[in-house]
């Protein structure tokens, strides 16, 4: 059958105009229609596609997808002859599904999403209704996950608050113990500090007793001056033996104490030089590998002619960066083609690579950041030469496995609770490293960054 010239409406265009949607098409539909587009691209000669589609005709459907659903959707929207090519290779793969939505009576049993995608290509009566019980559904979908997802934090705060329950009580019997050593040692002091006062008092006592007896002495000596200048340089000299005494008792409850200082002081030197000793006894050597260096990858100048290519994606926002960067031991993993494509799509790949190392050696020395730049590999003419700019490490994807395997590889090496910043506009990567913990951001922000540092 002969098809309808490109320029030309199919003669089912004015019917189809009295039903829009009054709302966008919902995201679960417009996956699903480009899915359903990508796989019937591949039947269409390159004259029966739109001129925007012909660079993706030799793509495979999943590529398409990646690639072109932005295009396939906008084609199919303001092409009402493409859009007619699509719809009857639908009802050629779904047959049963495209004649029960040309009666008006979809199966009950179908999928919600698949049943709107066919109407929204095949465009029958209705169709426009189904869409939005689509989106209706979906939302419905989404807001029962978002309630699981709230159920499942409330779970994990109240585990968090058991747990510092847990700790409260330890520590406070920790707290109870030290308080009742404390309060073993004080006790300890006060009966010490009594005993000396005991001695201070009998050393005063005899002391007064010394001073009447030198009273009666001199009253005695007043009659018989000899023999009290006898006796009173003997009560002198008992005085200063007394006193000499006395100070004798206060010095030794004195060094009583330096003592046990100094015991607990020798104990303490012990311990570190313990400490010390093993120290040197174990010999460690220092950590010098960090866990992005146990990926397997490819790393600059190292590879064949046939292992290395370019891709990217899309873009965000910055002061978000900078704090993200502040964490301790925060380590940035860029999407490097997805970044450059973004930002400088016009340049050669080559100097794309140079552009966005030499921005980011920079970010590196301004914020103490880990910085990996990972770039895809693919065929080339030859290898990638390059020195990686300081501060900086550069890996390219192995032949078989994409940037963004090799970025969940980086993000899956990390331990749990280190702060990891992945930059791509690439859904699938952002949610896939979000699922890791790491926090994804958007291309355009790291440009816009970079570009306060020119």
């Amino acid at each position: 059958m002969e098809q309808p010239a490109h320029g030309d409406a199919p003669a089912g265009s004015a019917g189809e105009a009295a039903e829009v949607l009054d709302r966008p098409l919902p995201e679960s539909v417009r996956r699903k229609v480009i899915a359903l587009v990508a796989d019937s691209f591949g039947s269409l000669t390159l004259g029966e596609l739109p001129a925007p589609l012909r660079q993706y005709a030799r793509f495979t459907a999943s590529r398409r997808a990646k690639f072109a659903g932005n295009a396939m959707a906008t084609a199919l929207a303001g092409d009402p002859v493409f859009r007619q090519r699509i719809a009857e290779r639908v009802r050629e793969a779904l047959p049963e599904l495209a004649g029960a939505l040309e009666v008006g009576s979809p199966p009950a049993a179908a999928d919600p999403v698949d049943v709107a995608a066919a109407a929204y290509v095949l465009r029958p009566a209705g169709w426009s209704k189904l869409v939005a019980a689509a989106g209706e559904e979906a939302e419905r979908v989404d807001a029962e996950r978002a309630d699981e997802a709230g159920r499942r934090e409330l779970d994990r705060l109240r585990e968090e608050v058991a747990a510092a329950k847990e700790r409260a009580r330890t520590e406070t019997e920790q707290l109870r113990h030290d308080l009742e050593a404390s309060r073993r040692e004080t006790e300890s002091l006060h009966r010490k500090l009594r005993s000396a006062q005991s001695d201070v008092k009998r050393g005063e006592a005899a002391l007064r007793r010394v001073q009447a007896e030198s009273d009666t002495a001199r009253t005695e000596a007043a009659a018989q001056v000899s023999a009290a200048e006898s006796e009173s340089r003997r009560l002198k000299a008992r005085l200063g033996e007394v006193e000499a005494a006395l100070e004798a008792s206060r010095r030794a409850t004195r060094e009583g104490r330096s003592v046990e200082d100094m015991r607990l002081r020798l104990l303490l030197d012990t311990v570190l030089d313990a400490a010390q000793g093993l120290r040197r006894e174990l010999a460690l050597p220092p950590v010098s590998t960090r866990p992005a260096d146990t990926v397997d990858a490819v790393e600059p100048g190292r590879m064949s002619p046939k292992d290395i290519a370019a891709r990217a994606l899309s873009e965000t926002d910055p002061a978000l960066l900078d704090q993200l960067l502040e964490l301790p031991q925060a380590h940035l993993v860029v999407d490097g083609y997805n970044v450059t494509k973004t930002g400088y799509p016009t340049m050669p790949l080559e100097k794309q690579r140079l552009r966005l190392l030499g921005g980011l050696s920079a970010l590196a020395a301004r914020s103490g950041a880990e910085v990996t730049c990972v770039f895809d590999g693919a065929e080339l003419a030859a290898p990638v030469l390059l020195a990686p700019p300081r501060g900086v490490r550069v890996l390219f994807s192995k032949p078989g496995v994409t940037a963004d395997e090799l970025i969940r590889q980086l993000v899956r090496a990390e331990p749990p609770g280190r702060p990891v910043v992945v930059v791509s506009t690439d859904r699938e990567v952002a949610d896939g490293v979000a699922k890791s913990g790491a926090r994804p951001v958007a291309s355009a922000l790291l440009l816009k960054r970079l570009s306060r540092l020119s």
